[in-house]
């Protein structure tokens, strides 16, 4: 599983292969444009959009970004490693059982399954999500919403030991039981060998002591036989010794992802949310438009930013957490910043002439806030999706799990799920597909993040450029060229496919 170089092609080849092997994992990201963009239509209604303006009132238009923006991005991180721990225990169980050893086509089907899984889990975790957020905004309003994320954040560190225990006791004894089992069966039948051949001996023996007569020929073919049945059982050893040396290291593997995204899960979200509670817990009393409290969160951000980056064990979880915790930052900044504009249009149009009343442009801004949010919100959290994916399809390349089965199998599944939640969204609500929308995105993100490593992988820069070209032109051509929003999601999964979480 050590990363190597593409087999060797001409340059003109791997050009014509790598814009393939792009374009493929291009155009599952381009498909996913639309969609999603509809979802964000209809989340911005008049009607759904109605319970957020009410509560900007509450927390501020800062609060309102940092929450939401924690929000999405919370959603987006928990339904991606919601996936990962699901594909991740479907390969676990195969590499148990052995069935990847047995033949290319259980390899195949390991591969198939826990990434189906992985995809199914993420979209699954993501609509799930999106519903009980939907719900918690329209009963509770973005107080409840608050509360609801602090007590998840709380949680997930010490349920992520628990997690950690259980997972590491369910991998030992089915890992143990199959090695058991596996060399039990071979003792066993080492045993009956000796037995048998003891047996043959004790009877040639007391027949010779007899004065019987033995025949050469019988005994040397039973000999023969009892030989080559003994080379099979040392070959069965062999076979067995390297089948469960495979099957560690596989597992170990297995294991290291597991452990890294649930510790990614339980603790990158902590700094957005601290941002969020700090923020809001201002607007909560009177003080979310005070100029003292982008202060603070700007203060606040920086110390929390040189405490994460400072430190001597730097981990991927630490890295995410902090452009989450900027990313966060800058949708208050927009959410702010909209209705700032709307004070200075307003004192234009009084300047002009044009006077309206101070319920109109309160209401206005509460509006432009609003939609700001979740605007930003939402193009954040799908980025994050599309970058986390990318997490996973880069190493999978990388780890010679075969570049082919990875990009062409994520865009099938991405394909599939796309169109399945597509024919679920009206039972689904506003949220609830929305959600499901950015798990696709993460199983679109597994695709491209495979080709974007392929890219670095080619012995020649024609391979690579070919690579990348066919990336471009598939998102952009099945994206209806939205150049500014693509231009913005090709860089950031090359990134995060360059980047060793592990």
């Amino acid at each position: 599983m050590a990363q190597t170089k593409l087999g060797a092609r001409s340059p003109l080849m791997e050009a014509a292969v790598g814009f393939a092997l792009g374009a493929v994992g291009g155009c599952i990201l381009g498909a996913t444009e639309d969609p999603v963009d509809k979802a964000l239509s209809m989340m911005t209604a008049a009607g759904p959009l109605k319970p957020v303006m009410e509560e900007v009132r509450t927390v501020g238009a800062l609060g309102m970004g940092t929450l939401i923006g924690a929000t999405a991005l919370t959603t987006a991180m928990t339904s991606v490693v919601a996936g990962v721990i699901l594909a991740a225990a479907v390969a676990s169980m195969f590499v148990a059982t052995r069935s990847c050893r047995a033949s290319h086509t259980d390899s195949v089907g390991m591969w198939a399954s826990a990434g189906l899984a992985g995809a199914f889990g993420t979209t699954l975790s993501g609509a799930t999500l999106g519903v009980a957020i939907e719900w918690i905004v329209k009963n509770y309003g973005m107080v409840g919403l608050l509360w609801a994320l602090s007590i998840f954040t709380v949680l997930k560190p010490p349920l992520h030991f628990v997690f950690k225990l259980l997972w590491k006791q369910g991998e030992a004894c089915c890992t143990l039981g199959s090695i058991v089992r596996e060399k039990k069966e071979i003792e066993i039948t080492e045993s009956q060998q000796r037995q048998r051949v003891a047996v043959q001996i004790e009877q040639m023996i007391l027949m010779l002591e007899k004065g019987g007569s033995t025949s050469g020929m019988e005994h040397r073919t039973t000999w023969v036989t009892e030989r080559r049945q003994r080379e099979e059982i040392e070959r069965k050893k062999m076979e067995s010794q390297e089948a469960e040396m495979e099957q560690r290291t596989i597992q170990d593997w297995i294991n290291t992802v597991v452990l890294k995204h649930v510790d990614f899960l339980a603790f990158s979200g902590i700094p957005m949310t601290v941002v969020a509670i700090v923020t809001s817990g201002f607007g909560v009393f009177g003080y979310g438009g005070h100029q003292s409290v982008f202060i603070v969160l700007l203060a606040l951000v920086a110390v929390i930013a040189y405490l994460l980056l400072k430190s001597s064990d730097f981990k991927f979880w630490m890295l995410v957490g902090c452009m989450g915790m900027l990313a966060t930052f800058v949708i208050a900044m927009l959410t702010l910043h909209a209705g700032q504009v709307v004070v200075a249009t307003a004192m234009k149009m009084q300047l002009a002439g044009q006077s309206q009343s101070r319920e109109n442009i309160s209401t206005h801004m509460n509006h432009q806030s609003s939609l700001e949010a979740m605007n930003a919100a939402f193009f954040v959290a799908k980025l994050c999706e599309l970058g986390l994916g990318a997490t996973v399809g880069g190493p999978l390349v990388r780890l010679a799990a075969g570049e082919m089965k990875v990009i062409a199998g994520a865009a099938l599944v991405a394909w599939g799920l796309l169109a399945g939640v597509e024919g679920v969204a009206p039972l689904l609500g506003e949220g609830g597909n929305a959600g499901a929308l950015l798990g696709v995105v993460g199983a679109a993100g597994v695709s491209v993040g495979a080709a974007a490593a392929v890219a670095g992988r080619w012995s020649s820069w024609l391979g690579t450029l070919g690579t990348i070209a066919g990336l471009v032109i598939g998102a952009l051509g099945m994206g209806k060229w939205h150049i500014v929003n693509i231009g913005l999601q090709v860089p950031v999964a090359y990134v995060f496919a360059m980047t060793n979480p592990f």
